[in-house]
């Protein structure tokens, strides 16, 4: 056959396509309205599928729960959702929005980027409950909203509210703001938590408020305590050294090259009065890059401990008030979850999971699971992904019994007391934990599965181990 004298492929696919455009203008015959319905409708998330499932006005870039509702925050809008059907109980159009309180007091704060101000709405009926016309950062936790304001460059104020109050409890003059501090929750000098495939960061939503917390400002760091609004401790970090507020104590990272290797030095101070409460040498909070000596990271942990290598290679969690090792691993072993209460660790063959409560010897559970899985570990349940097959495990991180277990491709986007959020693409689903109560999906705040969250600093003084109590002065 001569070239060019085939049939006309393209040709042939114009006409049918044209012929079907004319019986749909005509009205005889219009596929369209069933391919747009074939094409937008949902798989189910999982097996067994969720207890609902909904399709949301964009990919979630944050998912959390706020007494009884689910709040999705997207690109350029945020919206919330009822827990127990996940109908749309409200949208609202917003660059950034984060969850602020508990069960019983929760709000959603919205913003805009580069515009002062925020709203903190209600997260059952996006109703306004305050607002501010002057802040440019707030920071969101369970029992307390900062936010930072400026009237100069170099005079700024930290204030701290209830988080449904209408009056500040405390403000707190700062030198400067550094020009990364914008929109929510802006990085303090603080732990870096682990992250896990197919499980979101922030996942097991706002924690309570640190007693102490670290603001950089102009390469200094300066210490808050959040009780009194005091301003406890200013540092500089020398050349070769990383400063990060935790548990308390202001760590000072010191890594010095030398002889081919980092010699790494971590000591805590009290802020209060500048002393000197521990040391470790040798302990790699994996601040510097795989490159050399220079810290560009915070370290690894959660809350109060820290997440460290050994001179030996074997991993280790540190108390961060006290410099305590609380647990250290076997070789080869890998940790991949941790809080104040428990570890989650992966073992040298790569096909268990052991979780350890800190300071007690001996496993508290553990589970055989494929080499590819990994997990993380929030204040309600332990989060295990497998990923041949797809597979997601939720137990309770005290006894290892099974919350959820799900086979599904889906990203745990959110957990709380009574279950937790999935979600692919545009789709989410609300997946109930075996003996949550109430088929109403409420947001049950004590039924924690055992072992309930760590407990929350007092707003007088306080903390797990008194952090944010200042030495009595003779």
């Amino acid at each position: 056959m001569a070239k060019g004298s085939g049939p006309c492929v393209s040709c042939y696919l114009a006409l049918a396509l044209i012929t079907v455009v004319v019986l749909a203008a005509t009205g005889i015959w219009n596929p369209f309205p069933g391919m747009w319905e074939w094409l937008g409708s949902s798989r189910s998330l999982s097996e067994p599928a969720p207890a609902w499932q909904a399709r949301v006005g964009g990919r979630p870039t944050q998912v959390t729960f706020a007494e009884n509702t689910v709040i999705v925050e997207q690109r350029t809008r945020v919206e919330a959702r009822s827990l127990a059907d996940g109908t749309q109980l409200w949208e609202r159009k917003a660059d950034w929005a984060a969850v602020a309180g508990g069960p019983a007091d929760a709000v959603v704060a919205v913003g805009k980027i580069l515009e002062k101000g925020y709203d903190l709405l209600d997260p059952r009926t996006g109703a306004v409950r305050r607002r501010d016309d002057d802040a440019v950062a707030v920071w969101t936790y369970r029992d307390m909203l900062l936010d930072a304001r400026c009237v100069a460059p170099t005079d700024c104020t930290v204030t701290a509210w209830d988080p449904r109050g209408t009056s500040p409890l405390w403000s707190a003059a700062l030198p400067g703001v550094n020009t990364g501090l914008l929109a929510d929750n802006p990085d303090l000098l603080a732990t870096r938590r682990l992250t896990s495939h197919r499980v979101d960061p922030a996942a097991g939503g706002p924690e309570y408020v640190p007693g102490l917390l670290g603001f950089p400002v102009d390469e200094r760091v300066y210490v808050l305590n959040t009780a009194t609004g005091r301003m406890l401790y200013e540092a500089e970090p020398g050349p070769e050294e990383r400063n990060s507020v935790v548990g308390g104590r202001l760590l000072r990272i010191h890594a010095r090259p030398g002889d081919g290797t980092c010699y790494i030095t971590v000591t805590g101070r009290d802020p209060a009065t500048g002393v000197q409460a521990w040391q470790r040498a040798g302990i790699n909070l994996r601040t510097a890059d795989s490159g050399g000596c220079a810290q560009r990271e915070d370290p690894q942990g959660a809350r109060n401990v820290l997440l460290g290598t050994g001179p030996d290679g074997r991993e280790t969690v540190l108390d961060a008030y006290d410099g305590q090792l609380l647990w250290i691993g076997d070789a080869g072993e890998k940790v991949i979850g941790v809080d104040d209460r428990y570890v989650l660790v992966r073992g040298a063959d790569g096909s268990t999971v052991d979780a350890h409560e800190l300071g007690v010897t001996g496993d508290r559970w553990n589970r055989r699971l494929d080499g590819k899985s990994t997990g993380a570990l929030t204040p309600y349940a332990a989060v295990l992904v497998g990923d041949e097959p797809d597979r997601v495990i939720a137990v309770n991180p005290g006894t290892g019994a099974d919350l959820a277990n799900l086979r599904t491709r889906a990203d745990v986007l959110a957990v709380g007391p009574s279950g937790m959020i999935i979600g692919e693409g545009r789709e989410i689903g609300y997946v109930r934990f075996d003996g949550a109560p109430g088929d109403d999906g409420g947001y049950d705040p004590g039924s924690g599965y055992g072992d309930e969250p760590g407990p929350a600093p007092s707003l007088s003084c306080g903390g797990p181990k008194n952090e944010v109590c200042e030495p009595v002065r003779k």
